[in-house]
C-alpha cells in the first residue's frame, strides 16, 4: 500500500557508529606489521600512522562536503559520475565490484575468522582451513543480516562500535601503564634512518589508510540519513578525531609491550600483545577484536549494496540490482551479488597479497572523487553548500593519493599492475555495453537474460509452462 523505498533510519548515532565501526576493524589489529615493515622504524612508522589519519581526515572532509552538495547515496561512484562523467565512474563501478571490494572484504573476513579461532589453538596457530572456514560462516551471516533488516543492521553496528572501543581500550590502558612506569626501551634509536627504504612508504600508507579506511562511508548510505547537512560533518569530525586518537595510542602500547622483531614475527599482532602483558584475558581479547572485524564486515556489506542500487537506478549496472524487497525495504539483490566473489577469495587469498591488490584501485578512485570536488566548485560556483571546506584540503588531499598510487607502481610492480589491468578492463565493457546504442532486438535478448527487466513477468511465464507441462503428464498418466 505504500511506495517501497529506502527509509530514512539512520540517525546521528547510527551515522557516527558506521563510521567508527567501519573504521575500526582489522586494520589497527593487521596493519602495524605492514605499516612497520615497510618504514622500517618505530619513529617514521608513528609518523606513517598519524599522516595517514591527517589525510584521511582530509578525505573526509572533502567527503563531507561533497555528500552536502550531491545529495544522491552512492559514495565515490555517485561523486565520479556526477563531477567526471560516465565512464570514470563505471571503471569504479568495475574495480570495485571486481577487485576493491571482495579483495577488502576477505581481508577482514580472513582477520575474523583468524582471531576467532585464536583462543582455541594458543599458543600453536590456527590451521588455514578451519581460519577460512570460520571466515566464511561470519560473512554469511552478516549477508543474512543485511537481507533481513536495515534497522537491526545499524543496531548491530552501534552496539558493535562500543566492543570496538572496548578492545582498543584494552590495549591502551596496559601498554600506557607500563610507558608511566618507564618501559622505553623499546623507543630507542626510534628514528634510525638506515632501516628506512623510501620506495617502500607507499606500501606502509596502504596498510596504514586501509586501517583508517571507513571515513566515507556515510557518503554511500546519504539518502538514508536523517539531518545529512547537520549530520554528516558532525559524524565525520567526531568519529576521524576519535579514531586518531586511539590508533596513535594503540600502536604505542605495542611498541611498549612488544620489540619491533615481534610485531614482524606476529601474525595476530593484538594476541601476540595480550600474551605478554595480559595471560588472564588471553581468550577475550581475540574475541573482541573478531567482533571488531564483524562489525567492519558489516558495514561493508551495508554501504556496497548501496553502491550497487544507485548504479542500477543511473543505468550502468542491471535493473535488477535495483530492487528493493517489498517488506523488508532492503536491496536484497545488491546485497546478495558479492557473495561468490568474496567466498572465492576467502578460499584461495592471502591478507597482505589482497590488501596491496585492492589498495591501488581504492585510492586512485578516491583521488578522482576528491578531483571532482574541485571540478564541481569551478562548474558550479553558484551552489550553496552548507559546509565548504579550504580548496588547499582537496587540493593536497589529491595530489597525495594520486602521487601515491604512482610510486606504488614502483614498490609493488607485480600486485599493481594487476589490479591496475582489473580497472582498464572495464574499458571494452563500457563501450560495447554502456555507452554503445544497441539495436533493439539486441537489446531485448540482452535484457531478457542478462538484465531482467521485468523480472516477475518473466518468472510467471516459466512457472506457467511448467505447470502446463505438469497436468498434461497428469492426465497421461
Amino acid at each position: 500500500e505504500e511506495a517501497i523505498f529506502l527509509r530514512k533510519k539512520i540517525t546521528l548515532l547510527r551515522a557516527f557508529s558506521l563510521l567508527i565501526g567501519s573504521m575500526v576493524g582489522s586494520g589497527i589489529f593487521i596493519s602495524p606489521k605492514g605499516v612497520l615493515k615497510n618504514s622500517g622504524s618505530v619513529g617514521f612508522s608513528l609518523v606513517v600512522w598519524f599522516s595517514c589519519g591527517l589525510l584521511s581526515m582530509f578525505g573526509a572532509l572533502c567527503y563531507a562536503e561533497l555528500g552536502t552538495r550531491i545529495t544522491k547515496s552512492g559514495g565515490h561512484y555517485i561523486y565520479i559520475l556526477e563531477t567526471l562523467g560516465p565512464l570514470p565512474s563505471f571503471l569504479f563501478l568495475w574495480a570495485e565490484f571486481f577487485a576493491i571490494r571482495p579483495a577488502n572484504s576477505a581481508v577482514v573476513s580472513l582477520a575474523f575468522g583468524r582471531y576467532m579461532l585464536e583462543p582455541f589453538f594458543a599458543p600453536c596457530a590456527a590451521p588455514v582451513p578451519a581460519v577460512k572456514l570460520v571466515s566464511l560462516l561470519g560473512y554469511y551471516m552478516v549477508l543474512t543480516l543485511n537481507s533481513w533488516s536495515v534497522t537491526w543492521s545499524a543496531r548491530l553496528q552501534t552496539a558493535l562500535s562500543v566492543v570496538k572501543l572496548l578492545a582498543l581500550a584494552l590495549i591502551i590502558v596496559p601498554g600506557m601503564m607500563l610507558l608511566a612506569q618507564g618501559h622505553t626501551e623499546n623507543f630507542q634509536d626510534a628514528f634510525d634512518r638506515q632501516s628506512l627504504v623510501l620506495d617502500k612508504l607507499p606500501l606502509a600508507f596502504y596498510a596504514g589508510m586501509f586501517a583508517y579506511s571507513g571515513w566515507f562511508q556515510t557518503s554511500f548510505v546519504r539518502e538514508e540519513l536523517v539531518k545529512p547537512e547537520r549530520n554528516i560533518p558532525l559524524a565525520v569530525i567526531v568519529s576521524v578525531i576519535t579514531v586518531i586518537v586511539g590508533y596513535m595510542l594503540t600502536n604505542v602500547s605495542y611498541y611498549t609491550v612488544l620489540g619491533t622483531e615481534d610485531v614482524l614475527a606476529s601474525p595476530a599482532v593484538a594476541v601476540s600483545f595480550v600474551q605478554r602483558a595480559f595471560k588472564s584475558l588471553i581468550s577475550v581479547v581475540p574475541v573482541l577484536v573478531a567482533l571488531s572485524c564483524f562489525g567492519t564486515m558489516n558495514g561493508g556489506i551495508f554501504t556496497f549494496s548501496r553502491t550497487l542500487f544507485v548504479a542500477s537506478r543511473e543505468g550502468q549496472w542491471p535493473p535488477l540490482f535495483s530492487m528493493i524487497h517489498i517488506r523488508r525495504h532492503t536491496p536484497l539483490p545488491a546485497v546478495m551479488l558479492m557473495f561468490p566473489l568474496v567466498t572465492a577469495m576467502v578460499c584461495i587469498g592471502d591478507i597482505y597479497h589482497l590488501l596491496t591488490f585492492f589498495s591501488f584501485s581504492r585510492w586512485l578512485f578516491i583521488g578522482l572523487a576528491t578531483l571532482g570536488l574541485i571540478v564541481h566548485r569551478h562548474r558550479h560556483p553558484e551552489l550553496h553548500s552548507p559546509f565548504k571546506v579550504p580548496l588547499f584540503v582537496p587540493v593536497s588531499f589529491t595530489i597525495i593519493c594520486l602521487f601515491t598510487v604512482a610510486m606504488s607502481f614502483y614498490s609493488d610492480p607485480v600486485n599493481i599492475s594487476i589490479g591496475c589491468t582489473m580497472v582498464l578492463s572495464g574499458f571494452p565493457v563500457y563501450y560495447l555495453i554502456i555507452h554503445r546504442q544497441m539495436s533493439d532486438r539486441c537489446r531485448n535478448l540482452f535484457s531478457s537474460f542478462l538484465f531482467f527487466p521485468t523480472l516477475s513477468d518473466y518468472l510467471t511465464h516459466k512457472l506457467q509452462l511448467l505447470l502446463e507441462v505438469v497436468q498434461q503428464e497428469i492426465k497421461t498418466y
